[in-house]
């Protein structure tokens, strides 16, 4: 018996081994059977053992679907073409001032709240009337116009007997409209002639804004759907006819300009006119140089361009660019340049900054001459029409 345990024990082993070797056979043989060889492009990726159960996700993710190049049909596919640059849509003119009128009321509502608080006091009296002046003189309105205003709200107080805010702010601002005059005509005069073009001439000092004022003007004239020209005549700022140019190219308006520094500013006017006729514009707007009104060799020189454009055709428009902030030095201004081309409308810039509102009033009273168009601003399209309701509207806000 004895003789057998070795034997039994070593079956037994063996038996035992190759019990634990039958599982491992097993999986062996059923990984061979799973992706053997290389996977073609619609195979999935193979499940680990989260996947068989149905609780993971694939081990690598498979591409959304889509369809190989060369299935593309070619005639479907359209070369891409250059496109030219589009053209701005300035704004609509009708109503500019009143979409600008929260600016000009939060900057320059000095002169209609000051004047409200004073008039509105329980009890006036001569120290009231005296502030009463003062603010308007500060307000650049003018010693004429100062006069004219308190003596008529003084008698009208006294009449009336008035103190409540709403009657006071009613009577004031009849008075502040009567003296901004919208009785004076603003249109711009640039309707086309019969075989030509209107023609605008801007003028003005250093820094005022002209060359802006005229690429703001032509988009308020392309917004009126009128053909436009332009005439870079500042020949003597650097850059100036290239700033004109890319005013006009963002409206699609031309621009006629010379190519020498420092050419005949008479010459490029003369030049303008003449393409516009050819062109059959309806405006052509002439930008000149800035000079100082005391220069007279330079304002002799302004005189010039205006007589070489009426050999061909009759100057329709001279607006006048002044600088809202500079207050009563502009009417120094104003009057020398009156006397050399006729000036026949203001234009104020930055009337949105430190400008008081009064040298409207005061201006239109100097030279007779109406303000037509006000810059309020920075933007594209914040040249308006004035307005004069609107605009002591906007004091009074």
């Amino acid at each position: 018996m004895n003789d057998f345990l070795p034997i039994i024990v070593s079956i037994v082993v063996g038996l035992a081994v190759i019990g634990a070797l039958i599982p491992v056979f097993l999986k062996v043989r059923r990984s061979n059977q799973n992706y053997v060889g290389p996977r073609d492009a619609n195979d999935p990726a193979p499940l680990d053992a989260t996947d068989a159960q149905g609780g993971g996700t694939l081990v690598q993710e498979r591409p959304e679907s889509q369809v190989p190049p060369s299935d593309i049909d070619s005639a479907e596919v359209e070369p891409e073409t250059p496109t030219a640059p589009s053209l701005e849509t300035p704004l609509p003119v009708d109503g500019r001032l009143v979409r600008l009128r929260a600016r000009l009321s939060k900057s320059n509502n000095a002169l209609g709240k000051g004047l409200l608080a004073l008039l509105s006091r329980d009890t006036i009296d001569e120290n009231v009337w005296d502030e009463v002046e003062e603010t308007l003189l500060l307000a650049d309105i003018g010693t004429d116009s100062t006069m004219e205003l308190v003596d008529t709200l003084r008698e009208r107080v006294k009449v009336l007997g008035v103190r409540s805010p709403e009657h006071v702010q009613s009577m004031l601002r009849e008075e502040l409209i009567k003296l901004v005059d919208p009785t004076m005509d603003r249109t711009l005069n640039l309707t086309r002639h019969e075989d030509r073009p209107a023609v605008l001439m801007v003028v003005g000092v250093n820094g005022v804004g002209k060359t802006t004022t005229v690429g703001k003007l032509a988009r308020v004239l392309v917004a009126q759907d009128k053909d436009v020209l332009l005439g870079a005549a500042d020949t003597f700022r650097a850059a100036a006819a290239e700033q004109l140019a890319t005013w006009g190219a963002r409206v699609g308006v031309p621009t006629v300009k010379s190519d020498v520094d420092g050419a005949d500013p008479a010459s490029v006017a003369f030049e303008a006119v003449k393409a516009g006729i050819e062109q059959e514009v309806d405006v052509v707007m002439i930008d000149t140089a800035g000079r100082l009104q005391n220069k007279v060799g330079l304002m002799d020189e302004l005189g010039k361009v205006k007589r070489v454009i009426e050999k061909q055709a009759t100057v329709d428009e001279v607006l006048l660019v002044l600088d809202a902030t500079t207050g009563q030095n502009g009417l120094t201004q104003a009057k020398v340049f009156a006397e050399v081309v006729n000036i026949t409308g203001i234009v104020l810039t930055k009337l949105d900054g430190t400008a008081k509102g009064g040298i409207v009033v005061a201006i239109q009273k100097t030279l007779g001459v109406p303000v037509k168009l006000v810059g309020l601003g920075e933007g594209a399209d914040d040249l308006a029409p004035f307005e004069a309701e609107t605009f002591v509207d906007a004091l009074l806000t």
